[in-house]
């Protein structure tokens, strides 16, 4: 290097490096797989899509494609990323071979999407089982619950692909259905069912909320039977409040917290409401909010058809700056409405626990940045299948934070700070004793968190 009168150092720069790693971070997530034996779960059940002699075992190519999703790939093509590090990623399918993988899941979609749910369904409960206390259902009761969010997105096609079609919002593409399970305030979430739909899928829909919710109960480790009880609670905006959706969470025995729509005998309901039976709502920090009130009007309305038990609870308050105040709001404050079968808290608690499912809002928004904002297929069953790497990404990313890293600010670290942070720690490889050796970074600001988590994925 010479002396350089500009901003940066002046470099001779080469290709002559070797046994250097980018992206070595990506280990990480390479000894989560292992330590959930998510691997080994996912070869067993993909063993009869492999064909003899084949090379290339179908979980790991599902796996690798998972990591690659992971660390910022957004198309099978991306996999080179991990191809050019066998060091590291071991052997790697060609994009040929890839491809013809895909292709032959999506020959049979239903039995190879219940074969990769299954496999994650056994490396989350080890997930869950390593995490102890960290784990999202731990100490869980009927007054604390596992929180199962469930919510639609959209998603562009730029292209004419199968089963794309005009959305609600004049675009075009799809409209999947997604619930995660909440981690709570200190965590993120990790997806428990996925289901690719076309984009004028309708937003209530009963019966895809019915799949999603059956999908997601069956992900839950300590998961009893058809009847899961009152540990789990589901969330949903008002695409959830139906009448078929409410009864299908009753008859589960599922405790639910559904948005609601309101109607013209609703909000007359509301205005007759006395002003001394308005109480106070809470902010997120659980301090009471001036300007916003919730109340209960079950008693004054015809809920016939509805689960015995359901309470319709509505809240009003001043809207904010610059929004605009719909038919159904009143002097000049915004309502909104959620029902619930929750029989026991005050009535600010139950709204401020509803209302903070808007975290879903953040997983969808993680899901987008790991893959899932641009379906790269033109096959819908291809795409379906594509939603369920995705969705192993995301899986590999959230036990990863929470086995790994669940004492420091990046276990709520979002997928583009986790590659900038921890996967891209460079590397070099260096041989030892017959032993390879993965040497990161020295002068890395992040290499103690990445050795930490490692201990604790793989101890000794």
């Amino acid at each position: 290097m010479r002396q350089s009168t500009g901003w940066y150092p002046s470099l001779k720069v080469d290709g002559d490096g070797s046994g250097v790693v980018g992206q070595a971070g990506a280990v990480a997530l390479l000894a989560t797989a292992v330590k959930v034996g998510l691997d080994r779960a996912l070869s067993q059940v993909l063993a009869p899509w492999r064909k003899p002699l084949a090379v290339h075992d179908p979980g790991k190519v599902l796996l690798d494609l998972a990591v690659m999703v992971a660390i910022g790939g957004d198309c099978a093509a991306d996999l080179a990323m991990l191809r050019g590090e066998p060091s590291v990623f071991g052997i790697v399918a060609s994009d040929p071979t890839v491809s013809r993988l895909i292709a032959t899941l999506a020959a049979d979609p239903r039995k190879a999407l219940a074969a990769i749910a299954s496999a994650r369904a056994i490396a989350r409960a080890a997930a869950w089982q390593s995490a102890g206390e960290q784990a999202p259902d731990h100490a869980i009761t009927a007054e604390n619950p596992l929180i199962i969010d469930l919510d639609a997105t959209l998603l562009d096609s730029h292209s004419e692909k199968e089963c794309a079609a005009p959305t609600f919002k004049k675009g075009f593409g799809f409209h999947p259905l997604l619930a995660f399970a909440d981690h709570g305030p200190d965590g993120t979430g990790e997806p428990v069912a996925e289901l690719l739909r076309p984009g004028n899928a309708g937003a209530n829909t009963a019966a895809d909320h019915k799949t999603v919710l059956a999908a997601a109960l069956a992900q839950l480790p300590w998961q009893p039977g058809y009847r899961v009880g009152r540990k789990v609670l589901v969330r949903t905006d008002s695409g959830g409040g139906t009448h078929d959706f409410a009864a299908y969470c009753a008859a589960r025995r599922v405790q639910y917290s559904l948005g609601f729509t309101l109607t013209d005998t609703i909000v007359e309901a509301v205005d007759a409401i006395p002003k001394h039976v308005w109480t106070p709502a809470y902010d997120a920090d659980e301090q009471v909010r001036d300007g916003a009130w919730v109340a209960e009007v079950t008693d004054m309305l015809d809920l016939t058809g509805w689960p015995e038990g359901m309470r319709l609870i509505v809240r009003k308050e001043r809207p904010h700056p610059g929004a605009q105040l719909r038919f159904t709001d009143i002097d000049g404050l915004r309502l909104t409405a959620f029902v619930t079968n929750t029989g026991r808290g005050q009535l600010p608690d139950l709204e401020l626990r509803h209302r903070r499912r808007a975290r879903c809002e953040d997983r969808i928004r993680a899901a987008k940045d790991t893959g899932l904002r641009n379906l790269p297929f033109k096959s819908f069953d291809a795409n379906r299948i594509w939603v369920a790497i995705v969705a192993l990404a995301l899986d590999l990313t959230a036990w990863l934070q929470t086995i790994g890293l669940h004492d420091h600010p990046a276990r709520r670290w979002e997928p583009k700070t986790l590659r900038l942070q921890l996967f891209s720690i460079p590397a070099r490889i260096a041989r030892h004793a017959r032993r390879v050796h993965l040497r990161l970074s020295r002068h890395h600001r992040r290499t103690s968190l990445m050795l930490t988590a490692l201990n604790r994925l793989h101890p000794g």
